[in-house]
């Protein structure tokens, strides 16, 4: 109702007012503040290679610096140059491989930090993280002393470096954390004013970066001026995304990460134990426990680390993996597999600790068994499983091809249930290496032979790759047997740049009178091997 003398009119014109205001204010971007850290990639690398950020290092992927440290800047290394060019402006420059999994494995710890003193961190990548600004300032007492509260934490955690923004939407404080100021806050509602000296390359889009400037557009502030529907009708809707964000107008929310669950499960043994048995009997109600926590969750473990600490300090790791998933008794096992193999090398000492983590899990309706039974597959796993542990890790093994030029090194044997990792990788191109089909028996040692010419001389083959006789006679074990068909040489050179390693020879197919196919070798002093048979 209206209240007693006040005319309508000015009633109406104070509710429009008070609806605006309202508006106004949910599309105002919320106060976010930013944390950055410099050049994080290069402070992993020294966490976990004991390296030291003061020395000149640059981090790069597919040959281009994406990061440095303050001494190769120094000496004019900067992101995006060239390999070359970055070792050119810095003779003694590290260049160190990028990885991403380590610079997110070292971040985290960070992040568990930051959410002690303010909930909802959002992880943008890592090294950068945003997180709303209302309910910090307000614990705090304001924003300055949230911020400040931010940066003691990432110090105690032996971070100093780290620059914080706050202001009005992500990208503006984003913006304000790389200014060179450790702390840059933005009042309310000066967003567009802060950006517009920037230029247009910190939106982040490289076809924008390019064109804008050659239009006589170089500043945000002047991007943002333009007609946002002549943007969009030239940029699309990226385009009038970009635009909105060039005028401080950035309607995305900050999105909290979720937590991740604590799967892992420790075991403390006090007082230490010695015994295989003793360790595998005691590590049976953590496996139980283990399992059912991944259960809990409607999981399974598809790949398992167990890590073993010994009394004086050694430690023993490794990723066991499984062609099913986990269950008590496997982990058990996994376990004493690992005890086994460390005892007397690695680990000299008496147990005290084992943790569990799971590397890989599954959806468990993925290996639910079947409304008809679990089918052959499943028996055959279970029967293999067995034999393991009765025989060890390695007691059953699958062959996988691997890399290389001969046989012998392309023909892997893994453990089964563990993830096929062949040491020379079968996808990089081997010159010299035999084409499918390959030979069903592959000799573990090169199997001694002679080849006789018609005549009864030896067969060779001459620096120039030409036979000195066509092969007639083939003797295996003193067996002789005519030469019925036969193709070659086809040349294998291994390690030409170093001598010592050098290996040369001449691959041949042949066929005996018996039908039987045979891959022969002959190398420089003549002698002939059978690297396999095709059966």
């Amino acid at each position: 109702m209206a209240a007693p003398g006040e005319p309508a009119t000015d009633r109406a014109a104070a509710a429009t007012d008070r609806a605006a205001t309202g508006r106004a204010a949910e599309d105002r971007p919320i106060r976010c503040c930013v944390l950055w850290f410099p050049e994080w990639p290069v402070t992993a690398w020294a966490w976990a290679e004991g390296g030291s950020t003061d020395d000149p290092v640059a981090v790069v992927e597919a040959h281009h610096v994406v990061s440095c440290s303050a001494a190769a800047h120094a000496d004019g290394v900067r992101r995006g140059q060239r390999r070359r060019e970055a070792q050119a402006c810095c003779p003694t420059l590290r260049v160190v491989s990028a990885d991403a999994d380590r610079d997110h494995r070292l971040f985290a710890p960070l992040v568990d930090r930051l959410e002690q003193v303010s909930p909802g961190v959002q992880v943008i990548r890592a090294g950068l993280v945003a997180l709303r600004m209302r309910g910090p300032a307000r614990y705090y007492g304001g924003e300055q002393p949230a911020v400040a509260a931010l940066l003691a934490a990432m110090a105690a955690a032996g971070v100093a470096a780290v620059q914080a923004g706050i202001a009005d939407g992500m990208f503006t404080a984003e913006q304000a954390a790389y200014d060179p100021e450790p702390i840059r806050i933005v009042p309310p509602g000066q967003a567009a004013d802060f950006l517009a000296s920037l230029p247009v390359n910190r939106l982040g889009d490289a076809e924008l970066a390019g064109l804008l400037p050659r239009l006589g557009v170089r500043r945000l502030g002047e991007f943002a001026a333009l007609d946002v529907r002549m943007v969009r009708d030239r940029f699309g809707e990226r385009g009038a995304r970009l635009h909105a964000l060039a005028g401080g107008r950035d309607p995305r929310a900050v999105q909290p990460r979720i937590p991740p669950v604590d799967l892992t499960r420790t075991v403390e043994f006090s007082p230490p134990l010695e015994l295989i048995d003793q360790v595998a009997f005691a590590v049976r109600g953590t496996a139980e426990e283990f399992v059912a926590g991944l259960a809990g969750h409607h999981l399974v473990c598809t790949e398992l680390r167990v890590e073993l600490t010994a009394e004086e300090g050694e430690h023993a790791d490794r990723v066991w993996g499984h062609p099913g998933a986990f269950d008590p008794a496997a982990v058990v096992d996994r376990v004493r597999w690992q005890v086994q193999a460390a005892a007397g090398g690695r680990i000299g000492s008496r147990l005290v600790r084992v943790r569990l983590e799971p590397v890989a899990v599954d959806d468990s309706a993925h290996h639910a068994p079947g409304l008809l039974g679990t089918g052959p597959d499943e028996r055959v796993h279970h029967a293999l499983s067995r034999v393991q542990a009765m025989l060890g890790a390695g007691g059953v093994v699958t062959a996988v091809i691997g890399g290389g030029r001969r046989l012998a090194d392309r023909q892997v044997f893994v453990p089964w249930g563990d993830r096929v990792v062949p040491t020379l990788p079968p996808d990089r191109p081997w010159p010299g290496h035999l084409p499918a089909p390959l030979p069903a028996t592959v000799f573990e040692d090169p199997r001694g032979m002679a080849v006789l010419a018609a005549d009864g001389s030896g067969v060779g083959v001459d620096g120039r790759g030409a036979l000195s006789a066509p092969p007639a006679v083939l003797i295996d074990a003193g067996r002789r047997r005519s030469i019925t068909a036969w193709a070659g040489p086809w040349p294998l050179d291994e390690h030409p740049w170093d001598p010592a390693r050098r290996r040369r020879a001449h691959r041949f197919q042949m066929v005996d009178d018996t039908r039987t196919a045979w891959l022969l070798l002959c190398d420089d002093d003549g002698q002939w091997w059978a690297e396999g048979r095709y059966d």
